[in-house]
């Protein structure tokens, strides 16, 4: 591009560089979704369109970026995360936001019709807000993950009871709240289980412990050695050659992207899955 006398208003760009050597999780949120989910009438506590097109949304970022390592998903938000090594956009929050924002939304619009064919869309159309956020290590990682599978429990226990008053026990919004201030874990499911013979722990999996997006190889022993440590071992990540993270990208590329409904709390799942942490990608499964 030639030079001209207008170039100077490039210096008002300020570099938005996230740290290096840290984890990024740029977590995306629906805007307005109460009021989305009231016009399209959404199932209460929980409407399994409404997830499954989240979750084909997720997965199609997944498929379309294979930098991101992992994805974890309840309600209307999705946390997406990138390796520490990643240098996708060198590592501009406002590239790596914008892009999985853009492209979450516009599947999701797209695959709108395949979840409520008898229920198109219409202005305001869907959206949804997004930020980056560093974690400089893999137990801060693991905690953030954690943290958000234990609020999908807290929260789809809260749901799953309060709706079962208003939709079983005639209560109106208000009775319900009141009703079940100041309760724990347990007088909640004793409330669905002793009055409406719910076995909470029945429940879908998917609303109790969310949805989480990843590349499918084939599962490993777990390392018996603290997972958080095994991960941290480079104080920074390894320099790939531009040819060596090709092959790389490209082995990533090959694998199954997969929706599941895991614990991922538990070291088991990331033990059997050494990827998702050391960014290397695994053994492509046979196909059967």
């Amino acid at each position: 591009m030639a030079n001209s006398r207008f170039e100077y208003v490039k210096n008002f760009e300020q570099p938005d560089h996230l740290l290096p050597n840290t984890w990024v999780v740029v977590r995306i949120d629906g805007r307005g979704f109460t009021k989305l989910c009231t016009k399209y009438n959404f199932e209460k506590p929980n409407d399994r369109r409404a997830l499954d097109l989240m979750n084909a949304a997720a997965k199609a970022v997944v498929t379309e970026i294979p930098e991101t390592t992992i994805a974890y998903g309840v309600s209307d938000e999705y946390s997406f995360v990138f390796h520490k090594s990643c240098t996708l956009f060198e590592r501009r929050a406002s590239k790596l936001v914008s892009t999985i924002v853009s492209t979450f939304t516009a599947y999701y619009i797209h695959l709108w019709s395949s979840h409520f064919p008898d229920t198109p869309l219409s202005a305001p159309l869907p959206s949804f807000d997004g930020r980056a956020v560093c974690y400089p290590s893999v137990q801060n990682l693991r905690d953030y993950m954690s943290w958000r599978q234990a609020d999908c429990h807290i929260n789809n226990l809260y749901n799953t009871t309060f709706w079962t008053l208003i939709k079983r026990g005639g209560m109106d919004g208000k009775e319900a709240e009141k009703f079940l201030a100041g309760t724990l874990a347990a007088d909640k499911n004793e409330i669905l289980f002793s009055k409406y013979q719910i076995n909470y722990n029945n429940e879908p999996e998917i609303f109790k412990k969310g949805s989480v997006v990843f590349r499918d190889y084939e599962l490993v022993e777990p390392d018996n050695r603290d997972l958080a440590k095994v991960a941290d071992d480079a104080a920074e990540p390894p320099q790939q050659s531009r040819t060596q993270a090709e092959n790389e990208k490209k082995q990533r590329a090959k694998a199954r992207v997969v929706v599941d409904h895991l614990d991922i709390i538990k070291d088991d799942f990331w033990g059997r899955r050494p990827w998702l942490l050391s960014n290397k990608p695994g053994k492509i499964p046979k196909q059967t």
